[in-house]
């Protein structure tokens, strides 16, 4: 992504050197409110990258620009800084299809992550055959399921090395519009996948969609026996609707249970089981968990939640 940004200096008279032109007083005074934040700051403009994350640094304390506008253009300026590699879905995290599951078996899989895209494989990870799309599975819901085959849907997969910018990386996303890439080491391993909504989320924080979890929903049905819970729904509530006896006393929500049984900060994938409920960390950042999947057993009670 490119961002260009211009500040150019004018005198501050310029501003009311044309009476006629509202426009003109407009945009010129403008500069001129630039070109002091500037001379202030730094007596000129900033002369390297230091400078300029100092200024924009300096704006936010000031209050000249607001917390979420000074999170992006730092977010604009660290892609440059950043590789693939540094952002990638690693291997061990990667969901994904084979080449011969059957439509039911592929639909399974897409309900239960709620994703879009999914690399293909044959016999394991570093065999990638393509990616398939969720929209190209509709019409073969409205025909006979046997008239699937993974070939009528397969669309060849974008392959990109661990090393490249990030920058680059999302421009081209952008030009060749595809979203997903599977990312290869060295030695041309795999090593993980990339798409443009983990880029996009560096720059503006976490995208969410109509899809998404909406904050105030601690527990939502995926399947049978599989629920998103969010991490900060309290055990209480939890051991309420789902007839479980967790402790709270140590930690008051699920996603403090989870951490704890981990006995570390969980990545995206990473799977615990605790008395027979296996917790999926489903969504987490650097500093916590947001969501998780929980696949009740086959005997369990049915959950009782509040409408």
């Amino acid at each position: 992504m490119a961002v260009n940004v211009e500040l150019t200096r004018e005198p501050l008279t310029n501003a009311m050197s044309d009476d006629n032109s509202h426009s003109s007083d407009t945009t010129t005074s403008k500069k001129g409110f630039f070109s002091l934040i500037l001379n202030q700051l730094f007596h000129g403009e900033p002369k390297n990258r230091d400078e300029l994350l100092e200024l924009i640094r300096d704006s936010g304390q000031n209050d000249l620009i607001d917390e979420d506008t000074r999170e992006m253009l730092e977010g604009v300026m660290d892609i440059a800084d950043q590789r693939v590699r540094d952002i990638m879905i690693p291997r061990s995290q990667m969901i994904t299809l084979k080449r011969n599951q059957t439509l039911d078996e592929c639909l399974d899989v897409i309900i239960e992550s709620a994703h879009s895209r999914f690399p293909v494989i044959s016999e394991d990870k570093d065999h990638i055959e393509g990616i398939l799309m969720a929209k190209d599975l509709l019409p073969f819901m409205r025909s006979d399921a046997e008239a699937f085959s993974m070939e009528k849907v397969l669309r060849q997969a974008v392959v990109v090395p661990e090393s490249k910018r990030v920058d680059r990386m999302l421009k081209e996303f952008r030009s060749q519009r595809y979203h997903m890439a599977i990312v290869i080491d060295e030695f041309g391993g795999v090593s993980g996948l990339v798409t443009i909504e983990d880029i996009l989320e560096l720059i503006v924080g976490e995208i969410e969609d109509e899809y998404d979890e909406e904050e105030d929903i601690d527990f939502r049905q995926l399947s049978r026996h599989t629920w998103t819970v969010r991490a900060l729904a309290s055990i209480e509530d939890f051991n309420d609707a789902f007839g479980t006896h967790f402790s709270d006393e140590e930690v008051d929500t699920i996603g403090g249970l989870v951490m704890q049984a981990f006995g570390h900060l969980p990545a995206r994938g990473e799977t615990v089981d605790i008395d027979g409920y296996q917790f999926k960390v489903a969504m987490a950042d650097s500093r916590r968990i947001i969501q998780v999947h929980v696949r009740t057993p086959d005997d369990s009670p049915v959950p009782k939640l509040e409408d």
